[in-house]
């Protein structure tokens, strides 16, 4: 892998002059995010999965979390305003947003949905997302973030 790769999102950052710093670790699939936070040297609270939903009217939403929690689907449909929501079937992530499994990033998915951060993040001076790919992640600034990807916070994970 070469470390001077880019992906799309840091791609996006840059031409919003947002700054980042970018992560790379070997892209094996089988890595939960707990085991990419300690790869990356990091707290696990300050690294984030990227969850795509689907609500009761059809509408798809995004959740950011950290990646040693699970999202609470009923708080995610409080948020979100529905009546419920659900994970969106694996096979349906790649033709929705462009991305991947394991490489599913808030930035840059082929259309902007409603996305919301785990209030966690509003604390945090830094988050690491994924870039867009299995084996690279960014590091930014969740402020930063929301000058590209416009979501609110909210309590949306298991107590």
């Amino acid at each position: 892998m070469k470390n001077d790769e880019k992906t799309n999102v840091m791609r996006l950052l840059e031409a919003k002059k947002i700054p980042y710093t970018a992560h790379t670790y070997d892209p094996d699939p089988s890595l939960s995010g707990e085991e990419i936070a300690e790869i990356l040297g990091e707290d696990s609270a300050c690294v984030y999965k990227t969850l795509v939903t689907v609500g009761k009217t059809n509408r798809n939403y995004v959740f950011v979390i950290p990646v040693g929690q699970e999202l609470d689907l009923k708080k995610a449909a409080r948020a979100a305003g529905e009546k419920s929501v659900s994970m969106i079937p694996q096979k349906e992530l790649l033709p929705l947003t462009g991305y991947v499994h394991g490489g599913c990033s808030p930035v840059g998915m082929k259309k902007p949905f409603p996305t919301f951060v785990h209030r966690t993040a509003e604390q945090q001076e830094r988050i690491f997302v994924s870039a867009g790919k299995v084996g690279f992640q960014i590091e930014v600034s969740p402020k930063d973030l929301q000058g590209l990807v416009r979501f609110r916070f909210a309590d949306v994970t298991e107590a």
